[in-house]
């Protein structure tokens, strides 16, 4: 076989390739736009309680592109050492979402993640804890995060899917986030703090949607 045969084979053998490729490209395009429902998607504090969160400082806020949702918390923080009483050292704030979804369509979450700011002095210690569960399962998801002072900063962390299950066909339950904020001053005297406070910034909590046909 001659040169400019391969070469003619080598260009058919790319065009078909490209040819094939593209339909299947845009079948895999078309079900990525189709695994977001068309309807409406709404998400509702039911209840909030907690040390970390009186009545009225957390609210949730649905995502306009139907991704997930947003928790807010307009008082959460967590003190110890300095002026801070002991009963400041720990804080905790439990969020019962509904989330109403279009007939046809049920989700599990995919991805959490949880923002905010720490001010520990040297010595000081802090953790961050996140449980969440659908009302009536006794399947739950956790996650923690501990932070070593000094630091002074936001800060980030997250948990990637699965973090919690699909939640059953045709029935509508509360999802139950339950967060909890904790400082230890350790050897240092200084006042030092973790929080979620809307006022300190982007650290908003973040949930994202993976959705299903039932």
């Amino acid at each position: 076989m001659t040169k400019g045969r391969y070469t003619a084979l080598a260009v058919l053998s790319t065009v078909l390739a490209l040819s094939l490729s593209t339909p299947a490209r845009a079948a895999a395009d078309d079900a990525l736009a189709a695994a977001v429902p068309e309807g409406a998607v709404t998400v509702e504090v039911i209840a909030a309680n907690g040390s970390g969160c009186a009545p009225g400082t957390a609210s949730v806020f649905a995502n306009g592109d139907k991704s997930g949702f947003r928790i807010r918390y307009y008082d959460f923080v967590a003190e110890a050492g300095g002026t801070a009483a002991p009963t400041d050292r720990r804080k905790n704030c439990q969020v019962g979402a509904l989330i109403t979804v279009p007939a046809g369509w049920t989700f599990a979450i995919a991805k959490a993640e949880y923002r905010g700011r720490a001010r520990l002095a040297s010595g000081a210690t802090a953790l961050q804890r996140t449980n969440y569960y659908w009302q009536g399962s006794s399947h739950n998801s956790s996650t923690e995060e501990t932070f070593t002072g000094p630091l002074n900063g936001y800060w980030d962390t997250s948990d990637v899917a699965p973090v919690l299950i699909y939640s059953p066909c045709s029935e509508q339950r509360v999802l139950n986030i339950n967060t909890e904020l904790r400082v230890d001053s350790g050897s240092s005297t200084s006042k030092s703090s973790m929080s979620m406070r809307s006022s300190e910034g982007d650290v908003d909590t973040l949930f994202n949607f993976s959705w299903t046909r039932c």
